[in-house]
C-alpha cells in the first residue's frame, strides 16, 4: 500500500520534503540521498521531453515519464499531473495508477481555458478523481490563487480566497492542500492553524521561509518545484561555460 505509506507521511510540523525529480536517473538520486518518496515537477519533466510547463508536452509522453520514474524506485511516487491533461478524471486516476503512482498534483488553473477553475467545478474534479481511485492515491490540490496573481502581491488578502478553496477541495476527498508560491511566514501560519489538523504543502523557495521556518509553522509537506532542475542546469552551465574557456584558451 504505497498511497497509505505516502499519506502517513504528511505530519503537520515533520514535513515529508520533496526534491522533485524529472527522470529515473534523478528519481534514484533521490532516493539513494535518503528521501522516502519521489515527486516529480511538471515544469522538469516538460523541460526534460523538449516542451514548456503548462501542459504543452502530451499527456502520454508526460505519463511514460512518470512510469518510468516509477519503475526506477521502490519508494512511493507521487505525480505533478498539471491541470489533468484534459483526460476525464477516471481515466486519469486510472493511468496514473496502472503506471505504478501512489499521489498526484491537481491544480485549479485550467489551462486549456486560460482561466482558474470555479471552486465548485474544481471540487467536482477532485470528487471525481477519490471516486475513481479510492485510497489508492494521496490527492494534493493545488491552489493557485498565490501564482495566478504574480508579481507583487498582499497575500494576505488572498487568504480568505486560499481558506475558501482549501475547504472545499479537503471536502471534496483531497489529502493535502497547496498554496503553491505563499511565501509570508504568518500567511502560512494562519492558513495551517485555520486548516488544522489537514496536511498544507509548501514550496521551499529562495525567497520564503528556510525548511526550518515551515516545520515551525506546522507544515506537513515541503516541495522543491522546479528548484532542484534549477540547481541541476545552472551546475552544467557553469560547467560548460569553464569547460569552452578552457578550450577557447
Amino acid at each position: 500500500m504505497t498511497a497509505a505509506r505516502l499519506r502517513a507521511l504528511h505530519v503537520p510540523g515533520t514535513p515529508v520534503v520533496l526534491p522533485n525529480a524529472w527522470d529515473a536517473d534523478t528519481a534514484r538520486a533521490v532516493v539513494e540521498a535518503g528521501f522516502p518518496v519521489v515527486a516529480t515537477s511538471s515544469v522538469a519533466v516538460a523541460a526534460s521531453l523538449g516542451y514548456s510547463d503548462g501542459e504543452c508536452a502530451p499527456a502520454d509522453e508526460m505519463l511514460a515519464a512518470a512510469h518510468r520514474i516509477a519503475r526506477a524506485v521502490e519508494v512511493p511516487v507521487t505525480v505533478d499531473a498539471e491541470s489533468g491533461y484534459g483526460l476525464p478524471p477516471a481515466e486519469l486516476a486510472g493511468r496514473l495508477l496502472d503506471a505504478g503512482i501512489s499521489g498526484l498534483n491537481i491544480e485549479d488553473t485550467d489551462h486549456r481555458a486560460g482561466s482558474r477553475r470555479h471552486p465548485d467545478q474544481q471540487a467536482e474534479l477532485l470528487s471525481a478523481l477519490r471516486e475513481a481511485a479510492g485510497d489508492e492515491l494521496v490527492i494534493n490540490a493545488r491552489i493557485d490563487s498565490f501564482l495566478s496573481r504574480g508579481g507583487s502581491v498582499d497575500e494576505r488578502a488572498l487568504v480568505p480566497e486560499v481558506l475558501d478553496r482549501a475547504r472545499r477541495y479537503l471536502e471534496a476527498g483531497a489529502d493535502v492542500v497547496y498554496p503553491i508560491h505563499v511565501r509570508d511566514a504568518e500567511v502560512i501560519r494562519t492558513i495551517t492553524s485555520e486548516l488544522a489538523p489537514a496536511a498544507v504543502n509548501v514550496t521551499l523557495l529562495p525567497d520564503g521561509p528556510s525548511l526550518a521556518e515551515l516545520t515551525s509553522l506546522r507544515v506537513a509537506r515541503v516541495s522543491l518545484g522546479g528548484g532542484l532542475r534549477a540547481v541541476a542546469a545552472e551546475a552544467v552551465r557553469t560547467f560548460l561555460a569553464d569547460l569552452a574557456g578552457q578550450r577557447l584558451a
